[in-house]
């Protein structure tokens, strides 16, 4: 067995600083005999259950602080029916969700649940809709959401309280899908209901170890909530500022000049800039949809100068649907926070191939142009390599977009230009250079903003481009 069968005073111990958890009073409910169902014996099975774990329902709830981040935490107890969720579950989720809302401060849900409780029958699973309204509000209110699932998590906990977080932490070799153990299909693989299969899948955002999870927890916190003494959701905070350029400073002479030196293998790519613009950062990873696109796009928020920033930089590679899917989440996610989101855009253009198409690539690209089009905060966009087609303009700030001088950014490639165009090969250069790809064209065609240098000075003005 994993070692995350922990009771839910232990994982609040695991995760919280010492002495910092209160609990939250339970709401009182007047009691029906063996509950709305009249279920016999259902009354001496609660009562065994809190003599066996000492817990008055399934779930703990209450404040406390993770590494010096507050937050209301909800505690499954599985010792306790399985964790499942009742009436009076649902009395003490909403509780917990309307603290949190009016003091702002995110929710923790860590997740142990078989799902509804049998013995209450459709009310049971009518908390699940109380949980899906106190999420919404509590989405729409500016505050973030992150799970924690334990084992396991499956049934209605798993599709409310987990998947529906902004971001979903696992334990490693836990059981989570919606069909729990005794429901699924006999040569259902188990494999398919794990952790690891979820994050695969693009459902969870990491599997965090239980010696790290404190730690992994109180980052997320301090990203999402803290660090710039946000007391409620900004529509329009400050810019992220711009990065400063990680290499050559000189500007090509040529079009075809810019596509090889953005094509340099020795060019410094999205880890590089993330590397030197952030102090620390967390990832999300997948699209909630099925799918994940590790090599094509790396999305998180980070800490500059002591304020959270969200990014989505594309990595150099033909980025994928679910990648600009997951960069969509982001950048709604990020606007609901309202952190200041930086992209940066490197890639030839978006994967082509027949699966990419089945995938949804056009509806996927279309999502971004969305996301960033509707953005009540501000995005900041460094043109840091290749700026092949749609596939890199969907992630460009209309406003606020700028270049490095070794990059370029091209309504297509100058390859593939020729062959639309029916040129033969030896005219790709001059097609190249009729494209006005180079960072100095893009400034004068009022496309970027400037050319950013080397000199650590963020935002630098455009660089004056070279005679003709």
């Amino acid at each position: 067995m994993p070692d995350q069968r922990r009771t839910a005073r232990e994982v609040l111990a695991l995760v919280t600083d010492d002495g910092s958890f209160a609990e939250l009073p339970p709401p009182v409910r007047e009691s029906r005999p063996d509950g709305p169902l009249g279920w016999q014996g259902y009354d001496a099975s609660r009562a065994r259950a809190a003599e066996r774990t000492g817990e008055e329902d399934s779930v703990v709830c209450g404040t406390a602080t993770v590494e010096g981040a507050r937050a209301v935490l909800i505690a499954f107890e599985f010792g306790f029916l399985g964790g499942s969720l009742g009436e009076r579950t649902g009395d003490r989720l909403e509780e917990a969700y309307a603290h949190a809302r009016e003091h702002r401060l995110p929710v923790v849900p860590l997740i142990a649940t078989g799902g509804s409780r049998m013995q209450e029958g459709m009310v049971a699973l009518t908390q699940l809709q109380r949980v899906a309204r106190q999420s919404a509000l509590t989405r729409a209110a500016g505050l973030p959401q992150i799970a924690v699932l334990r084992d396991p998590t499956t049934g209605g906990g798993w599709a409310t309280l987990g998947a529906g977080a902004d971001v979903v932490l696992a334990l490693p070799g836990v059981q989570v899908g919606f069909a729990g153990s005794r429901v699924r299909p006999s040569d259902a693989d188990p494999a398919a209901y794990t952790a690891e299969a979820q994050l695969t899948a693009g459902a969870a955002d990491a599997v965090v170890r239980p010696q790290d999870l404190k730690g992994v927890l109180g980052r997320w916190l301090r990203l999402l909530s803290g660090t710039d003494d946000r007391t409620s959701p900004s529509p329009s905070p400050t810019p992220a500022p711009v990065p400063a350029a990680l290499a050559a400073t000189d500007l090509p002479a040529t079009g075809w000049a810019a596509v090889q030196r953005a094509r340099s293998p020795e060019r410094p790519r999205a880890h590089a800039y993330l590397d030197a613009y952030f102090t620390t950062r967390v990832h999300i990873s997948g699209d909630r949809c099925g799918g994940t696109d590790p090599d094509g796009i790396l999305c998180g928020f980070g800490e500059h100068h002591g304020r959270t920033v969200a990014f989505a930089a594309q990595t150099g590679t033909g980025t994928r649907p679910a990648g600009y899917r997951t960069a969509a989440r982001l950048i709604r996610l990020a606007d609901r926070l309202g952190v200041p989101v930086l992209t940066l855009v490197d890639t030839p253009g978006a994967a082509n191939d027949a699966e990419a198409e089945r995938q949804g690539a056009g509806a996927a690209i279309a999502e971004v142009f969305g996301a960033v089009a509707g953005a009540r905060v501000p995005v900041t966009t460094l043109v840091i390599g290749e700026g092949g087609s749609g596939g890199a303009l969907a992630l460009a700030a209309p406003d606020n977009t700028w270049a490095t001088p070794d990059s370029y950014f091209s309504v297509i490639a100058p390859e593939l230009a020729a062959a639309i165009l029916k040129r033969p090969e030896e005219e790709i250069e001059n097609t190249a250079d009729q494209l006005r790809i180079r960072p100095q064209d893009l400034v004068e065609l009022g496309v970027v903003r400037g050319i950013v240098q080397s000199s650590g000075q963020e935002g630098a003005p455009a660089t004056s481009p070279p005679p003709p």
